[in-house]
């Protein structure tokens, strides 16, 4: 017959395990959240610090926006903008920067895994541990289609102005991309920083201090969509999904 004592032994080290491993998820939550609470991120994007961490897509945003915001200069930052298409449908920009050298587009992929990617390809591969592969849409091309819509809703902007980043997450490898176009940046998240900088510092400062403010007053009213938005945006996709990645 087995007895409670029996079992103790075994039952000890898995109690110990799982409350170190609760301890070590504690603080790490602990310090994400002052870093939250530091950051205008939950204010821009109105998620709060709960939606943040746990959606890998919004705690990739959040990670790019902390980013920006230690750049040195005045930069305005917005997320989440549901730019109106001429079909009557929206576009989502994950990140935007306006500053007096232009707009930076950011889009943002936190992805693990090996990616590759062709600029002129349709779709993108990710191959994940046990040999599964994921497709996805060229993550340019989606830029792209965010800028297009941009430009035609400010109007009084020169696509030059524009500039495109793919941010992937460092727990992915950029395997092998393919590119030609001088105006588009693939990169990982931990090389942001160093880039931008040297890209900012590199470029022309053609836009006023108040065109700066202008433009983001315009695209801000753009930020924060309602429910009905996000669900017509979300369903936009999909379907788009469906036709595209085969």
């Amino acid at each position: 017959m087995y007895t409670t004592g029996m079992f103790l032994p075994m039952l000890l080290p898995l109690t110990y395990l799982l409350v170190i491993m609760g301890a070590m998820i504690g603080i790490r939550l602990f310090f994400i959240n002052i870093r939250y609470k530091k950051s205008r991120y939950g204010v821009v994007s109105g998620n709060n610090f709960f939606n943040t961490v746990f959606d890998k897509g919004n705690y990739g945003e959040f990670l790019t926006f902390g980013l920006l915001e230690k750049l040195p200069g005045e930069n305005r930052l917005l997320t989440n903008i549901y730019v109106p298409k001429e079909d009557g449908t929206t576009t989502e920009i994950d990140v935007l920067m306006i500053n007096r050298s232009g707009l930076y587009v950011f889009e943002s992929k936190n992805y693990s895994g090996w990616i590759f990617g062709d600029e002129k390809s349709k779709n993108w591969t990710q191959s994940l541990k046990g040999g599964k592969k994921n497709k996805f849409f060229n993550p340019i091309w989606q830029n792209k289609a965010h800028m297009g819509a941009l430009t035609k809703l400010l109007g009084e902007i020169d696509s030059s102005l524009l500039h495109s980043y793919v941010v992937f997450s460092e727990r992915c490898e950029l395997k092998k991309i393919t590119m030609t176009s001088q105006n588009v940046k693939v990169l990982k998240r931990n090389a942001l920083y160093a880039a931008l900088k040297k890209d900012i510092v590199s470029k022309q400062q053609v836009l006023s201090e108040e065109h700066v403010a202008h433009l983001f007053e315009r695209l801000e009213k753009h930020s924060l969509a309602d429910e009905d938005t996000k669900k017509g945006h979300i369903q936009n996709v999909k379907e788009k999904l469906e036709k595209t990645v085969q």
